[in-house]
């Protein structure tokens, strides 16, 4: 990596407020490509800054985000040819690492001051986690992701489905009174019920894409729903230790002014002072 690559991480790295001031003076320091190149950066939005924020300040929970979301997807992928895996196993150990990154993420926002919305983070992390392919190397990311839905496996080949061979209607035995036309009504019948049996067949396909698309939005909601859960019982949990510790404070304080009352009306009484 060369000196202005090591440069320029360094900027993402900042606060968000100091973003603009030292990329311009970035610019100013350099000439020529390198100068124009530096000038055209984007500052990143909130949500796209705390994402950046969780690679610098977090490798580690941001690094196991990413595992999960590949083994997910391959998962999902495998399940989309046929092949035997434990979908609900990774769905859940991505779930998990969801939810702890989104906390951390939204932790180093707010020490400096930011404040992304739970939401459009946990679909930002959902996302990078997701992708085939990441939109900006690690840590420069500019701008809100969404999660793809479903037609993000495009391309991958579903298992083949079983050929179906529907055998022909059973010969009743032909009366000598049957009608010379009677072999075209039988022809035309057996087309029309190929075709019924196509359309019954596209529609079903049909359906099954439509309810896995569905499928796959309701997993992706149900896993922010979660992370949003976990978030707001850690939040909880700090609260709660917090009244904690400031009742500990209100009954000490208490206390002290208890004997400073008591030693006061022994002073208006003329008694000497009790140690």
């Amino acid at each position: 990596m060369s000196d202005l690559d090591d440069r320029i991480d360094q900027l993402y790295a900042l606060p968000l407020a100091e973003f603009t001031a030292a990329r311009n003076a970035l610019a100013k320091a350099l000439k020529g490509a390198e100068a124009a190149a530096v000038k055209r950066l984007e500052k990143p939005s909130v949500v796209a800054w705390s994402a950046n924020q969780l690679y610098w300040r977090d490798r580690r929970t941001f690094d196991r985000l990413m595992a999960s979301g590949k083994s997910l997807r391959s998962a999902q992928i495998a399940a989309l040819k046929g092949r035997s895996t434990d979908l609900r196993k990774n769905t859940s150990e991505h779930r998990a690492a969801l939810a702890s990154a989104l906390a951390a993420a939204t932790g180093i926002a707010k020490e400096s001051g930011a404040n992304p919305s739970p939401d459009a983070l946990s679909r930002m992390l959902e996302a990078l986690s997701l992708a085939p392919e990441l939109p900006a190397s690690p840590g420069r990311f500019t701008e809100q992701l969404q999660p793809a839905g479903f037609e993000a496996l495009a391309g991958i080949t579903p298992a083949p489905k079983p050929h179906i061979v529907t055998p022909p209607p059973s010969s009743g035995t032909a009366g000598r009174a049957a009608k010379a036309h009677a072999r075209g009504d039988d022809d035309e019948d057996e087309r029309r019920r190929a075709k019924a049996e196509a359309e019954r067949r596209a529609a079903a396909e049909a359906t099954l894409a439509q309810a896995r698309k569905a499928l796959d939005h309701a997993q992706s909601a149900e896993t922010r729903a979660a992370s949003h859960v976990d978030v707001a019982r850690q939040q909880l949990e700090r609260a709660e230790a917090a009244l904690g510790q400031a009742r500990d404070v209100a009954g000490s304080a208490r206390r002290e002014a208890d004997r400073a009352e008591a030693v006061l009306k022994d002073l208006s009484a003329g008694k000497p002072k009790r140690r």
